[in-house]
């Protein structure tokens, strides 16, 4: 197989677990054994092999001749699709012949399969075992896998502590998910002891390469003054950040502080930008503040109509704008419309909730 081409697999294969579910925990640095998972038998010993057409016959050879890291690349091409048609059980038999010999990635492969249910019948208990033997070899992708399950309790007995020593093994790798998972360890004082200061050591790491949930997280650190000196230059830069990639809530608290002038020079206009953006994407607290900006004519061209319209959106959603929350001053904002200008607005918010509604 051309570098090229083994080079682009092996980047996939990197970053699979990274469409997981976003992981709410992380680390603890404990020196605590994991207890042993025993492996089942093969459940592909007795399967046939297919025809490997389009796959390098090079690298199919070696496959066949037993080359673990042959093997691993070919169950790549079949669940990427490289050449040969999407093939869940193949890879997931290729992997297993891989992990089998001891190849991690392989190990981690099949774990991941039996984690999904894709091409072998789900079962948490062999994705377990097989990411415990990768992750013994270091393997990250496999610890932040196998952290999962204790701290799911899939496969394994559900065990805070566990779960953060696996992830705390990625996390010190550089794995920014996990990370982001140690520093809401230390936020939250779970499997180790509450620790601001440790939680915004963590949460940079993260939040520095890239990760936006824990820039806003770094922002929110920043204002509070939780863990660090309270600083609203610094939150509003780590919101900017957040708010650039769509976190929609720190766009809202971008906007908040660009209209209280907190960390930012006040400017109305670029409170409303990001009060908009937040609110199309259905914020009720953004909602509500760029309806009190129409209210006001700041930032905006004054609008009562435009400002109920906000109000009444926000009023029906969650948060600051919640039923009964804002409702008075939203009926005093509709005080100031006349029966045919509050009529359309009432059309266009019933407009919005019907586009935006979940299906039924």
């Amino acid at each position: 197989m051309a570098p090229e081409a083994r080079c682009s697999l092996l980047i996939v294969r990197d970053t699979m677990h990274k469409c997981w579910k976003q992981f709410a925990h992380t680390l603890v640095l404990a020196s605590a054994l994991v207890p042993a998972i025993v492996l089942a038998i093969s459940p592909f010993a007795l399967q046939g092999q297919t025809p490997a057409k389009g796959i390098d016959p090079a690298l199919l050879a070696n496959a066949n001749a037993g080359d673990a890291e042959s093997q691993l690349l070919v169950g790549d091409a079949y669940t990427l699709g490289n050449n040969v048609p999407r093939d869940q059980a193949q890879a997931a038999r290729w992997w297993y012949k891989s992990a089998e010999q001891g190849n991690a990635e392989a190990q981690f492969s099949i774990g991941h399969a039996y984690d999904e249910g894709k091409g072998v019948p789900q079962d948490f208990l062999q994705a377990a075992a097989w990411y415990r033997k990768a992750a013994d070899q270091g393997n990250v992708n496999a610890e932040v896998s196998l952290g999962i399950l204790f701290d799911s309790g899939h496969g394994v007995q559900r065990d805070e502590v566990q779960a953060a020593f696996w992830w705390g093994k990625a996390a010190e790798k550089g794995d920014a998910f996990a990370q982001s998972n140690l520093a809401s360890l230390y936020r939250e004082g779970q499997g180790v002891p509450q620790d601001y200061a440790q939680a915004v050591a963590w949460s940079r790491k993260s939040a520095e390469q890239g990760n936006a949930q824990e820039q806003f997280n770094l922002g929110v650190s920043y204002a509070k003054g939780q863990g660090l000196a309270q600083n609203y230059t610094q939150a509003a830069a780590w919101y900017r950040k957040a708010a650039d990639q769509g976190n929609v809530t720190a766009q809202y608290l971008l906007g908040s502080l660009y209209e209280q002038g907190q960390g930012v020079p006040q400017d109305f206009s670029q409170a409303a930008t990001w009060y908009q953006r937040a609110a199309d994407r259905g914020d009720p607290s953004a909602q509500f503040a760029l309806g009190g900006l129409y209210y006001l004519g700041r930032g905006v061209r004054k609008s009562y109509s435009e400002a109920y319209f906000w109000m009444n959106v926000a009023s029906a959603g969650t948060g600051m704008g919640g039923p009964g929350g804002h409702s008075g001053i939203r009926d005093e904002v509709a005080s100031k419309l006349n029966p045919k200008e509050l009529s359309k607005a009432q059309e266009r918010a019933a407009a919005w909730f019907a586009a935006h509604s979940p299906p039924p």
